[in-house]
């Protein structure tokens, strides 16, 4: 091989090795989502790029298809921006707690493909709660009246915040269903001791819960 020829190999070389280069980088930069505050998101100046957004959830979370439909809000509810997830739905989903999106921006519309929460765990005493048995076997007494309920949590019945039935508590061998739309401790689990604030729908065979925290003296048991 003549030096025309050698030099045409390494020329030829080194600009497959710079085109390999820069398509990396151009995809590898594509996979890096923009960290974003909500009122940028929502500016419609990042259509079509990947982002990621922290916002706190606002009431009115619904499912359609499979998709979860909610909308995210800033601290002080000023601006707000939409987004649609179509994975499975972390337990402590639910209205009041803070949601990490990650997606690409469509027609002003975060569509998520990557969905975290950040909810604070929070504890509190079963001293003055009642049972699950005490509040069903005085219904008439507690029905409507903001009471605190102990219990645990019954195995495989933890749901996200897109169900209107959340878990099923359970306490002195009494069960009752558990309605709750906010944000659950991040630590809850199957089997977590739980103290709930709220009251009890006779009617609709329910607790309505206003507030669900771990019971501070009890660990969950298995």
């Amino acid at each position: 091989m003549n030096s025309a020829a050698k030099k045409r190999l390494i020329l030829m070389g080194l600009i497959i090795v710079v085109a390999a280069l820069v398509l990396f980088a151009v995809l590898g930069s594509s996979s890096v989502a923009t960290s974003l505050n909500v009122a940028q998101a929502a500016s419609g100046d990042y259509e079509g790029k990947k982002v990621q957004v922290s916002g706190k959830v606002a009431e009115g979370v619904s499912t359609v298809d499979g998709r979860t439909y909610f909308t995210i809000t800033d601290d002080e509810a000023q601006n707000e921006l939409k987004v649609n997830f179509g994975g499975a739905m972390p337990s402590t989903f639910g209205s009041g707690i803070t949601a990490i999106c990650t997606g690409k921006m469509e027609n002003s519309v975060l569509v998520c493909s990557e969905l975290l929460t950040k909810c604070p765990s929070k504890y509190e005493s079963a001293e003055g709660a009642l049972t699950v048995k005490q509040l069903l076997k005085n219904a008439d007494i507690y029905n409507a009246t903001k009471v605190k309920v102990a219990g645990y949590v019954v195995k495989d019945t933890l749901k996200d915040g897109t169900a209107d039935i959340r878990f099923v508590l359970e306490s002195q061998d009494a069960i009752v269903d558990v309605a709750f739309s906010g944000g659950l401790p991040d630590t809850i689990q199957e089997g977590s001791a739980v103290i709930l604030t709220g009251k009890l729908n006779s009617e609709q065979n329910r607790f309505e819960a206003e507030d669900v925290a771990l019971d501070a003296d009890v660990a969950a048991r298995a």
